[in-house]
């Protein structure tokens, strides 16, 4: 489904990922775990692209050079150059660090303005799930969502990347800054999106607790 192969990223001269691959097969999920500054965010925004607009930003204000070097390939097309927007049309949605949702706006017309490539019966239809999914978001509807919780407000993150009705969701530090029962909630609904548990090597990691204590704070 994606093989990003031998990827590396400089700002100006400093280098932020250097020469990462990985391969990521339909229904698998995959971590990336590193400490601070490893380079996961500019990876979250190599792979949705993000990255063309941070380049394409800071060339026209004469800021920082963005390099970027090896392939990121999707479905068998090579999109390192696509812009975001086409990369979500085609499936893959990224819910960013530190929940950037809509302040003013409720939890339903967050949900709803997510849904803006959708139909409505769509979005409703995925609403419904998400409120499934997260049904501490259910008794929220109508509240704005700059009135919510730090964990609240994750949820609705995520909950708006899946009414895009992703092929390939992208979760840039879901757990930060969580208190211990709310990343469990959430690790428990990324765990049934995917209608499987974690297995091998990765189910080792999050079975190691000093992996739990480092990186999830758990």
């Amino acid at each position: 489904m994606l093989d990003v192969n031998n990827l590396m990223v400089f700002f100006e001269n400093a280098l932020a990922l250097n020469d990462f691959s990985m391969q990521v097969r339909e229904g698998e999920i995959i971590g990336v775990i590193g400490s601070n500054s490893a380079g996961k965010t500019t990876l979250m925004n190599a792979l949705s692209g993000l990255i063309i607009d941070m380049r394409i930003k800071e060339k026209r204000k004469g800021g920082e050079r963005i390099t970027v070097y090896g392939s990121i390939v999707y479905e068998g097309l090579d999109i390192t150059e696509l812009s975001p927007s086409e990369r979500v049309k085609r499936g893959i949605v990224l819910s960013r660090e530190r929940h950037p949702v809509f302040p003013e706006s409720s939890v339903t017309e967050n949900l709803k303005i997510a849904g803006y490539l959708r139909t409505k019966a769509e979005v409703r239809e995925v609403m419904e799930y998400v409120f499934t999914l997260f049904p501490a978001l259910v008794q929220l509807r109508a509240k704005k969502a700059g009135f919510l919780s730090g964990g609240e407000q994750q949820m609705l993150a995520i909950g708006m990347a899946l009414v895009v009705r992703p092929r390939l969701l992208l979760l840039d530090e879901p757990l930060l800054g969580l208190s211990p029962m709310m990343q469990k909630a959430l690790v428990d609904a990324i765990v049934s999106l995917n209608k499987e548990t974690l297995s091998g090597a990765g189910a080792e990691l999050m079975d190691n607790p000093e992996i739990k204590a480092a990186y999830f704070g758990i």
